[in-house]
């Protein structure tokens, strides 16, 4: 898998070293001394042609890095976590790595992927900033039987809604989950029938609505910080 990008790259370097197998660089001096040294023997000098190529015209910034593929995590080590966010259809890279970073950063334990087949890990990695590697990521096609799992073990499922009571308003049970639905869609009905209380951010001005990745920030640190 091909990650590219000097701030994730060096993510990378630093904290997943055994994950490393081929280190390529098209820009000199892109790497700090330390780390061209340690990993000497695994760096490859390329044109920026060949770079381009490789991230398929993406702003790869000089350095690329073939990494193992992301090991993805398993429903049954998530079930004994407390927090615990689902994507229900979501498909756009940018807002998956947008959220999944700001869940690291706040304190979720783990992100399912649902309503979706596959994703784009290594664009995710990128647009989280190496917050994917570090998270409990999986994904699982079926939003029905995850929810209907998770409630088995004593989840109580929030979904986020316009329509919802207000986050700020809301007591939150110790073991929750939070559902997020596509910008496009929403919430799929198949996960409503399974979602035990809807919640909103209340907004100052009219508005139709935030971002998903704005909205899922704002929600998660409610809920995370919930008296």
């Amino acid at each position: 898998m091909i990650i590219f990008g000097k701030q994730v790259c060096l993510h990378a370097l630093k904290e997943h070293e055994s994950a490393i197998k081929t280190v390529y660089i098209a820009k000199k001096g892109i790497l700090p001394q330390n780390l061209f040294e340690h990993f000497r023997e695994k760096i490859k000098f390329l044109e920026d042609k060949w770079a381009q190529s490789m991230s398929k015209g993406g702003n790869h910034q000089g350095i690329l890095i073939d990494i193992e593929p992301l090991a993805q995590s398993s429903l049954a080590t998530l079930k004994q976590e407390n927090f615990i966010v689902v994507l229900d259809g979501l498909t756009d890279t940018g807002n998956i790595g947008a959220i999944v970073r700001s869940a690291y950063a706040l304190g979720v334990d783990g992100i399912i992927a649902t309503g979706v087949k596959s994703l784009n890990l290594a664009s995710i990695i990128r647009t989280s900033s190496g917050a994917l590697m570090e998270m409990p990521f999986l994904i699982i096609p079926n939003s029905l039987d995850v929810l209907n799992e998770l409630k088995q073990v004593g989840f109580t499922i929030y979904g986020a809604s316009m329509e919802g009571t207000r986050v700020e308003s809301c007591p939150f049970s110790n073991k929750k989950v939070l559902v997020l639905g596509s910008e496009g869609k929403g919430i799929s009905k198949r996960a409503i029938s399974k979602i035990d209380e809807m919640i909103s951010i209340g907004m100052k001005h009219k508005f139709d609505s935030l971002n998903v990745s704005a909205a899922a920030a704002i929600l998660i640190h409610r809920m995370e910080n919930a008296v």
